[in-house]
């Protein structure tokens, strides 16, 4: 069985609350240039992050108190900026300060962290010419939390691919820029959840698989790992699952990855910061021959290696709460 990362989180002593306001409980947020409770936050309504998704945005997550690859996040953040002409109004050092700040206000030992950086409010001039326009910065920290459960997690997730949405064409909107077009993916899930499966994967329309609504895929066949490179996020939990592949050995291919294959697949799982690595139990209800239960589950595996070494410390910015 998987390790139960959820029933950990809420039971350890490790993963306890630091001291914190009553007014951060829910969470905390930086907007305006002001730190405030989280349901105390807003965006100006005629921000072009609001009005048009005309945003980059990312997200790192926090376990034990520590951030996990706070500076590969930042940096895919600022990549993802320079990919969508928006400049960040904040350095890379003001931005990390904010996101420690926000976690600190929680007492969040397990959170949540996101961050935007959106085009601004929105004036006849910059209309016209979107390089007048003042780009602005939103973040906020919330409790951690699953895209699946410890059940799910143990049991393998049943996922469904998309027969009637395609993800969005690289051509048009870039997949490695973390963005808000996210109509294809909610679609997408709206289907699945129509036929009582848990997540869903898209494909590029002509039989190649693209990710999981915010998650990377993965499919194993003879103990090789294969995943998309290409329509899909460069994910930094798929780069953390490459690493962790190579230190067991297993060899992994970014290659065009058929949908076929993800059916006749030996498992599969998908990876996301919203619950690192998530095993799979069936494909369009194909029940994959080595279910995350047995003993020999390379994806059981490697959700267990990733939560380890996390919690030991690998690739971690502590957060001193009391400073």
């Amino acid at each position: 069985m998987v390790i139960q990362v959820e029933k950990i989180m809420a039971e350890h002593e490790l993963h306890q609350r630091a001291e914190h306001e009553e007014q951060y409980s829910y969470g905390s947020a930086f907007c305006n240039g002001q730190y405030v409770p989280i349901q105390e936050a807003s965006v100006p309504l005629m921000d072009a992050g609001f009005l048009h998704a005309d945003a980059a945005y990312d997200v790192v997550t926090v376990s034990r108190g520590a951030f996990f690859r706070l500076d590969d996040h930042l940096d895919r953040m600022e990549a993802s900026c320079q990919k969508f002409f928006l400049e960040n109004p904040y350095s890379r050092e003001e931005v990390r300060e904010i996101l420690t700040n926000l976690v600190k206000l929680t007492g969040l030992k397990d959170a949540y962290v996101w961050w935007a950086v959106t085009r601004g409010p929105l004036s006849s001039a910059s209309r016209k010419n979107p390089v007048l326009q003042q780009n602005a910065m939103f973040a906020f920290v919330s409790p951690y939390f699953f895209q699946a459960d410890d059940e799910r997690r143990t049991n393998g997730l049943e996922i469904l691919i998309s027969k009637h949405y395609n993800r969005i064409s690289e051509k048009a909107v870039d997949p490695t820029a973390k963005n808000f077009h996210w109509m294809d993916m909610k679609l997408g899930l709206y289907e699945a959840r129509s036929q009582d499966k848990d997540w869903v994967v898209l494909t590029d329309g002509n039989g190649y698989l693209t990710e999981a609504a915010g998650a990377n895929i993965f499919a194993i066949k003879n103990n090789e790992i294969y995943t998309p490179d290409s329509g899909c996020l460069e994910g930094i939990t798929r780069r953390t699952v490459i690493e962790l592949a190579n230190e067991l050995g297993v060899k992994t291919h970014i290659t065009k990855v058929k949908e076929d294959e993800l059916l006749e697949a030996d498992e599969a799982f998908t990876s996301s910061s919203a619950g690192g690595v998530m095993p799979i139990q069936t494909v369009d209800e194909v029940v994959l021959p080595i279910a995350p239960t047995n003993e020999n589950s390379l994806a059981a595996k490697l959700h267990d290696l990733y939560w380890t070494k996390r919690w030991d410390g690998w690739l971690a910015t502590k957060i001193n709460y009391d400073s």
